[in-house]
């Protein structure tokens, strides 16, 4: 055992290999990502590595995961703050969904992208913190049809499901650069808050 295994605690040395890994990921691309590479890096043998990891696939998943939790910290502590209104709170959840994936594209299309997702490769940890990160956004949903912030009339799963993929695809053309860069973010992000919150103005006038 090295110097520098010994120094890491269990749980130390997950997390490292972790952060390390993300900073890989989002410098180099997937492809740049390897356990043998990532254990180099650290100062730590393979086998360390192997010991939190049993493939690539693994850690890819971990990565994800914990782009999941991060993003779902995020919005909690944004719905938890008491001094903004549910309209105001909605606005800067949409803002920091699009503002999360263009500061950490790499670990965004990891988390939503089909090289963990299409072919099943997902592992049971990435699965189990990515699937209730959804329910998360369908309860928000309906929070805010009782609120009368969003159409009543529509079905909580799929206004969910509308909402966070536009959402996604304002997020996927800045990443790409495709049709948008950062500069139009705040007008975009804006504009699907209008278009999402209108109906709170058209239930008060058909009143």
């Amino acid at each position: 055992m090295s110097s520098n295994e010994a120094s890491y605690h269990h749980g130390n040395l997950r997390n490292s290999l972790l952060t390390t890994a993300s900073t890989i990921l989002q410098e180099s691309g997937i492809e740049a990502l390897s356990l043998r590479k990532l254990a180099e890096r650290i100062g730590v043998s393979r086998t360390a590595a192997y010991h939190h990891f049993k493939d690539k696939n693994d850690l890819l998943s971990a990565i994800a995961a914990q782009g999941f939790l991060t993003w779902q910290q995020q919005a909690e502590k944004t719905f938890d703050e008491p001094e903004y209104s549910s309209r105001e709170k909605y606005q800067k959840f949409v803002h920091d969904y699009v503002e999360f994936a263009h500061k950490n594209p790499a670990v965004y299309q990891l988390m939503f992208g089909s090289r963990l997702w299409k072919n099943n490769q997902s592992s049971e940890e990435l699965k189990s913190v990515a699937y209730p990160s959804f329910q998360y956004q369908v309860a928000l949903v309906k929070n805010l049809q009782a609120k009368g912030l969003l159409p009543q009339s529509e079905d909580p799963l799929r206004l969910a499901q509308v909402t966070w993929a536009t959402l996604h695809g304002i997020a996927q053309l800045v990443i790409d650069g495709i049709y948008a860069d950062a500069s139009h973010l705040e007008e975009m992000c804006q504009c699907a808050v209008n278009l999402f919150l209108t109906s709170e103005q058209n239930q008060i006038v058909n009143k």
